[in-house]
Parts: structure tokens; C-alpha cells; sequence
């Protein structure tokens, strides 16, 4: 499988996560196997350095062994390269959802697993410290008992949520919401710190992220790799 192949299936997975969030039990499934995925492009991005550049790397690759060789080899172009990759790599996770999804993988790969996904309602139309809205739902073997159940629960607690969202947005100015600008998905807090991010969304996004990167990426390894 190429990186646009890997690329492609993140997608293939995000429709996954969409067709069955807000059921934490499946949204924790395909997001993990997302995730792997995610680790698997920068893989293959130096994997196609490795071999344009003539390192001759075994075993993994990833930046470390990538660098390592290039030391190894005093190859400045390779070395150079990495400088970019770093580079290339803060700029793009400077945002919170690409930077979200950079600590969900490094937490996978450091526990195998993920934290609690929490279901959440929230503005359908972002305003920028929205408030969400934590939705206790009960569970049968980690999946959803009952989708009634859990509207019947969000429509219990959407009026005081409206209460509070619109009070919030009255101070900054923002227009106001009713009961049918609500919506629900999953969530998850990364760092235990109560930035919770929506799961979709950061998704979404980073297929933009790992498009742009790859793109670049080659244009870097065509630059330094062709003899003027």
C-alpha cells in the first residue's frame, strides 16, 4: 500500500466513525485503527526518502533511524531534509485539532489504547469556547444500550445547555441558538485536562494535513535529490 493508498483508507475509516458516532464502542474502533493509519503515512514518507536518497536504511522507518543514517553517512542532504521534515512538521500541528491528533497517536503507541471517549452535545455552528455538553449514556459491553435512551437524555439536557451557550455568546456579541442548532458526537481528552476535541472534526482536517504534508514532502526530496 503508497502513502496516497494509506491516505485514502483514513478516509474510507472517517466515514466509518461518522456512519456510527456517537456509539463510543465503534468510534473507539475505527478511530484507533484511523490513527495507525495516521503513523503508517509518515512511515511511508521515509520510506520514499530512504530510497531517494540512497540510505539504504533496515529495518524500520521513521525519522530516527532516517536520521541516524544520514549521520551515519554524513549525507548533509538527507540531514537537511529531517531539518525541513521538523519544521515542516511543528507548523502543521500548531492548530489544536492536527496538534490532537499527533498526541492521539503518540498515546496510542505508548498505551495501546486510547482514554475514555466521551458522547457530547454541542452548537452546530462553532463559536470559538462553545461550551459542550457531556451526555451520560448507558452502555451494554461498551456500546450504546439504546439510541432512544440516549435522545431521550439529550433532550432532557438541551434546554439548560441552550441556557448556558446563549448566555455565553450574549457577552461576546454571537448570535444565538434554539434547541434544533444542537448536536451530538464523540469527544476525547487526550491529556485528562478537559480540552476535549470532537473526533470527526480533528479527523476531517488532518486528511487535509497528511495530503499537503505528502506533497510537500516530495517537492523536498525532489529539490534535494536532483543533481543541478
Amino acid at each position: 500500500m503508497n502513502v496516497e493508498e494509506k491516505i485514502e483508507e483514513c478516509e474510507s475509516i472517517l466515514k466509518q466513525i461518522k456512519q456510527f458516532d456517537p456509539d463510543p464502542y465503534y468510534v473507539n474502533y475505527f478511530f484507533n485503527s484511523y490513527l495507525f493509519l495516521v503513523n503508517k503515512v509518515y512511515v511511508g514518507i521515509f520510506e520514499e526518502a530512504n530510497r531517494d536518497f540512497g540510505l539504504f536504511i533496515s529495518g524500520k522507518y521513521n525519522r530516527e533511524t532516517f536520521l541516524e543514517k544520514a549521520k551515519e553517512k554524513n549525507d548533509q542532504k538527507a540531514m537537511n531534509f529531517i531539518s525541513w521534515f521538523d519544521k515542516k512538521h511543528d507548523e502543521e500541528h500548531k492548530n489544536p485539532y492536527p496538534n490532537f491528533i499527533k498526541k492521539s497517536c503518540k498515546f496510542q503507541n505508548d498505551h495501546r489504547k486510547l482514554p475514555k471517549i466521551k458522547i457530547m452535545i454541542r452548537a452546530t455552528e462553532r463559536y470559538v469556547g462553545d461550551p459542550n455538553q457531556e451526555i451520560i449514556a448507558n452502555l451494554r459491553n461498551e456500546k450504546l444500550r439504546s439510541k432512544e435512551e440516549l435522545q431521550i437524555e439529550i433532550k432532557r439536557q438541551i434546554p439548560v445547555f441552550v441556557e448556558v451557550i446563549n448566555y455565553k455568546r450574549s457577552n461576546s456579541k454571537e448570535p444565538k441558538i434554539n434547541e434544533k442548532q444542537i448536536t451530538v458526537s464523540t469527544f476525547l481528552d487526550i491529556e485528562g485536562n478537559d480540552e476535549d476535541i470532537e473526533i470527526i472534526y480533528a479527523a476531517k482536517i488532518y486528511i487535509s494535513v497528511m495530503k499537503r504534508f505528502l506533497v510537500e514532502a516530495r517537492e523536498k526530496i525532489r529539490e534535494l535529490t536532483t543533481w543541478v
